[in-house]
Parts: C-alpha cells; structure tokens; sequence
C-alpha cells in the first residue's frame, strides 16, 4: 500500500516535483512533466515518451542521453492531456521534429493526437508511434488493439538511440514501429495495487492465486490460475511469449524480466534462473538483458518477460549508452548543448476582455450552478466510480471525474467573473476539465463541454431548442472522438438515450424541465442495463467477462451528471423563454 502521500489528489504533482528536484543536473520540470535540462547543441528528433504516473521508472525517469527527450506525465493510471502533451513538445522540440511514444490506450491515442494536430498546425514535423506489446490483450489477428505495457522500454530505447545518432523523424519512427512488431509482453500478477489514500487494493485474488495477463494500470489478470513454483512461472511465461515469435525472426533476442512494484530483485533472480535457460535451450543468444523495475504499476506485487527479436540495425540501438536518472547502460556523451529556456505554452483562453450580451452573462450563473452541482454529485460518488471501474478496469474513473468537474467549477467561476457569457464560461469548463482530468473520460467530457458552450454561444439565453441543439452538440463531439457506438458499454449508451429523448420532447412542445427530467430517467435506465453488456472500448475489453454484471461507470457517471446539471440549465432556459413571451 502507498503510505506516504499529503493529499492523495496530488500526489502525482509532487512526485513528480520531488523527482525533478532529485535530478535536476539531468531533468527540470515543465508544464505537463520534464525535459531534459539541456537542450542540444543542434537539432535533434525530440523523442517524447508519456503516459499516467504510478509506472516509475517509467516515464520520467528514462530522460536523458540516449533515451527520450521528455516525458508527458499524467495522473496515477491516467493519460495525460492534449495541453500537458502540447506544453511538453514546444519545450523539448529543437527543429528536428517530434515523435510521441507510448502505450496504446484510448486516452493516450485521442490526447497526444489532438496534441500533435496542434503542433502541426504550426509547422512543427510531428509523430506518434504506439506499443502495442501486450500477447494477452488481443488475439494475434487484433494486435492492433493490444496494450502497451513493459514492451514500452525497449521500443522507447530504440527510438531515443536513433535519434541520439541524429537520424532523420521518419528513421526514428521507422524503427520504432519495427520494434514494436517484434516485441512480445506476458505478465502475472500476485497482488493488486492500492492508490494513495485508498483502504483496499484495485483487485485481490483469492489465496493461492494469480493472475495471468496483467494490466500496468491496476487492471487484474486475464485468468485466474493456481500459483506456481517459480520453474512453473518462468515455463509458462516463455512457453506463452515464444508461442508468438514473429514470422523470420532471428536468434538474437532482448529480454526484460519485470518487477511491477513489490516483487522483489532476488525473486526475480530466481525467476530468471529458469527463463534463460529455456530460452538459450530455444537457440537464442540474449543481448544484454535486464532484471529489474523498469515498467511498474505503483505497488502491484507482479511481473512480466518481454522479448524483442533483434537484427542488424535493431540491436546497435539496444545496446547504445545511455544515461537517465533511473537507468545508465555504457559510456554515454555527456549533455552537451544549451541550460533550456523557461517557457510555459497557455492552450486556454487570453485574459482578454470576453465579448457576450447582458442576457448570455446573466444565463452564466446557471452554467456555474450547473458545474456545481456536477461537482458536489461526483464528490459524493468518487469511491464508487472508483470501485466500479475497478472490476475490469484501472480504478481511476472517480478520481478523475473529480479532477476534472473540480478544475471546470474553477475554470467557469473565474471566466464568469471577467465578464464571459454563457457559452465562453462552459467552453473554458471544458478545456480545463480535459487539462486537468486527463485520460479518455476528461478529454471527451472537455470536448463535450466546449462543443456545449460553443452551440449555447454568448449572444442570447438559449431557447430550448438551442438547448437540445447543445446537447447534440455534445454527444456528436463525443462520438467523433471516441468512435464509440451504442452496446459498446461506453458512456455513450447513456448519452444517445439523453440526447435522443431530450431532443424528441424539445420538438413536440414539452416543457423544457420536464423533457430534461425524462431525459435523465432514460439515461439512468440506459446505464444501470449496461451491467448486461461486454465492454468493445477502452482498458476494460481485455476483462470483458469480468465486467459483465457491473454497470459502466463513465455511463453511471455521465447519466448522474446530467440529471443533476438539469435543474439549472433549464430554469433559466425556461424563464427566459417566459420573459421572452
């Protein structure tokens, strides 16, 4: 269990604050994570490695020579957002370009992708190359979808030795990406992992048990087994890591044996005396392996073997120096180039003075009271979120949701105040609810919310129909980003139902409260009946099974939501509709 921490909301800002400061001959701290304290001497392909917090070494502490550039940190298990990306680029970028590398999960993917259309809207040569690593998250036919989890070390070692060397954008990506197609991950956990402030793990597993198939984000194991000797786990591990070898690959493997976080250097040790011999037994000659933490998930008691087939231009990569402040391989060139500049990049809006009609800024109070009552519902349901989301996923939904309605309260009474209608007070919600939440919920509730802002607008009060128009604003955003359809078990199942109902009632002339208040029932309906569904999207469908019984909690979360937001929205809505009269 974490056991030391101040508030558990912030633990990762302090951590991370804490390691900068550690390290700060090598790294210094930047709006959205760290860059490396020296910028080069001539352009370099920035390498940008990046996820949630709670994977030390991963990702902060693999900066420095011969690896990344920097890194974009997020929340514990949670992606990190689209302006914590942004800030981290312009901060690491030296004319060279950048590449953002990282495990493939849907928060990730829509974040550092709206991080790099903006980066490319200003000219800057940018790209993103994905770990896919993961045997047990997909079949071999999918393995698009499968997840990134200790395979990120590897693919990130190539990439940051290639572009140490000054290979072109296009090399580096190039290479990465043929790391990663011939990179395999299998893991096993014993225990699951407590967040800080948390009384009870993500998951337990009944004694004499483990988990085969873990997640690095707290998620359980795909199937539960009796627990083996450590000769009967190193067996399996190979047999199952093996049993994927890619088609014409050579004898020359990297192996990385993996502690997640309680399990031990000597375990791992004992571990390894039965992996490598099977696998010299296989034919493969292993190019400087690594026992140890190198990809971790806060303090889940587990581990993982990856294997990555080199060849000729694979392994000079592998084996290149490197020095960052967690990991140091040979002889690498010392830092040379210039102390970086202190810089910070603002995706919000200006302080410049709002443009909005009386009638807008006096409909605001109830977009803030709205955000308010959002916030006090979610504080309320935090632990539940929490739990939910746990059974098949990492157990952060809570917390995030938190995190995000807390910083759009803020961010809605502050533009409220210097003068911002309606529409302006919900789009800078959105914007700092996608900031600060991160993951996939807060980038497309930020995306929601401005879409929402950006249709209500700053020129009158909305009408109904302005309001239902709002809402399929919001859902039509969400639905492009995510690509989520209905029966996905997704937040969507309870959205279409809202907007569909809400929509219909609007038309046919009913009062707007009671058509909002019919809305949400459907809504609620709709997510509570998402406990007979398999999850198709995000961290959750590797467990699918596991889920079934359980309601999706970002459904829960957005039907709670919703039906609390209503009164607000709509009494204002329906008094200025009466004044109108």
């Amino acid at each position: 269990m974490t056991k030391i921490f101040n508030d558990p909301s912030e633990f990762a800002e302090e951590a991370l604050a804490g390691f900068c400061d550690v390290h700060s001959g090598l790294v210094r701290q930047v709006s959205g994570g760290a860059v490396r304290r020296y910028r080069p001497a001539q352009p370099k392909v920035a390498v940008l490695v990046g996820g949630g917090s709670g994977h030390y070494p991963a990702f902060a502490g693999l900066i420095g020579n011969g690896f990344a550039d920097g890194a974009v940190v997020g929340n514990i298990f949670t992606s990190p957002s689209a302006q914590q990306a942004y800030s981290v680029a312009k901060a690491a970028e030296s004319g060279a370009g950048v590449v953002f590398t990282y495990g493939n999960y849907a928060g990730d993917v829509m974040n550092f992708g709206m991080a790099s259309e903006r980066l490319a809207a200003e000219g800057i040569a940018v790209e993103n190359v994905l770990v896919t690593d993961d045997i047990a998250s997909a079949p071999p036919s999918e393995s698009a979808k499968r997840r990134g989890i200790a395979g990120d070390f590897t693919i990130f070692k190539v990439m940051g030795a290639a572009a140490e060397r000054g290979d072109s954008l296009a090399e580096v990506v190039r290479l990465g990406r043929k790391a990663n197609d011939l990179t395999r991950t299998i893991g096993s956990a014993f225990a699951g992992c407590t967040f800080p402030g948390a009384d009870a793990p993500l998951f337990t597993l009944p004694e004499g048990q483990m988990g085969l198939g873990l997640g690095i984000h707290g998620e359980p194991g795909l199937h539960d087994t009796d627990l083996p000797s450590a000769k009967e786990l190193g067996q399996e591990l190979v047999a199952r890591v093996l049993s994927e070898s890619p088609a014409s690959a050579g004898k020359r493997i990297a192996v990385i044996l993996n502690g997640l976080g309680s399990t031990k250097h000597e375990e791992l040790f004992v571990l390894w005396g039965t992996v490598a011999p099977l696998l010299r037994a296989a034919g493969y000659t292993l190019v400087m392996p690594e026992v140890g933490e190198l990809v971790t998930s806060l303090d889940m008691a587990g581990v993982s073997l990856t294997i990555t087939w080199l060849d000729e231009e694979l392994e000079p990569l592998w084996t290149a120096p490197a020095e960052t402040p967690a990991y140091r391989r040979g002889a690498a060139a010392s830092q040379a180039g210039t102390s970086a500049r202190e810089e910070t990049y603002d995706a919000g809006a200006s302080a410049a003075a709002f443009v909005a009609t009386d009638a807008s800024r006096e409909y605001a109070p109830a977009c803030v009271a709205a955000l308010g009552a959002a916030q006090a519902s979610l504080h309320e349901a935090e632990e539940r979120l929490g739990r939910m989301d746990a059974i098949a996923g990492d157990g952060d939904h809570g917390r995030g949701m938190v995190r995000g309605v807390d910083a759009a309260a803020a961010a809605a009474s502050d533009a409220f105040g210097r003068g911002a209608g309606a529409g302006d007070v919900l789009a800078a919600a959105g914007d700092a609810w996608a900031d600060k939440a991160g993951g996939t919920s807060g980038v497309l509730w930020g995306a929601g919310l401005r879409a929402f802002g950006e249709t209500v607008g700053n020129s009158a009060a909305p009408e109904a129909a302005v309001l239902a128009a709002a809402v399929t604003a919001f859902a039509d955003r969400i639905i492009q980003l995510g690509k989520a359809e209905i029966g996905d078990k997704t937040m969507v199942d309870a959205l279409l139902p809202f907007a569909s109902t809400f929509g219909g009632a609007v038309a046919g002339g009913a009062d707007t409260g009671q058509a909002w208040q019919e809305a949400a029932r459907e809504a609620a309906a709709a997510a509570e009946a998402t406990r007979d569904l398999l999850p198709l999207k995000g961290r959750a469908r590797p467990l699918a099974e596991k889920s079934l019984g359980t309601p999706d909690p970002g459904a829960t979360s957005l039907a709670m939501v919703f039906a609390v937001m209503g009164p607000h929205f709509t009494t204002s809505t329906t008094a200025a509709r009466a004044g109108a009269k």
